[in-house]
């Protein structure tokens, strides 16, 4: 590892493409600015050891974890008919005729159409 002393506004190469600069140094924390093409991949450490770890985690998760998330899944998708209110589920009498369910709202037209200028005659 290359160890070295630098100051507000001082800059360092890495290759031929890659300036580190030291923006600003205050008490223990040093602010650094990276100037390097857009291929080259800059992280935090941390930032990729947290992946790395959450990745392995979940590839860690066993196959009854999945069956698990499949099932919630499936179940958020169809409705539960057991969660129906019981005046629903209630079988109906014969003069208890349901009421008619309203037609849909009719749309309205919008607005009327523009004439169109007649042709200049000449």
């Amino acid at each position: 590892m290359l160890v070295l002393t630098r100051k507000k506004g001082e800059r360092v190469m890495i290759g031929d493409d890659i300036v580190v600069t030291v923006i600003d140094v205050r008490g223990d924390g040093v602010r650094i600015g990276f100037d390097a093409p857009r291929g080259v991949s800059i992280q935090r450490a941390e930032v990729v050891s947290a992946v790395t770890d959450a990745n392995t985690d979940a590839a860690a998760a066993g196959a009854q974890t999945a069956d698990l998330l499949v099932g919630l899944l499936n179940r958020a998708r169809k409705p539960d008919v057991a969660a129906a209110p019981a005046e629903a589920a209630a079988p109906e009498t014969p003069g208890d005729a349901p009421a008619p369910t309203p037609p849909p709202p009719r749309r309205s037209p919008g607005p009327a159409p523009k004439p169109k200028p007649a042709a200049p005659r000449g």
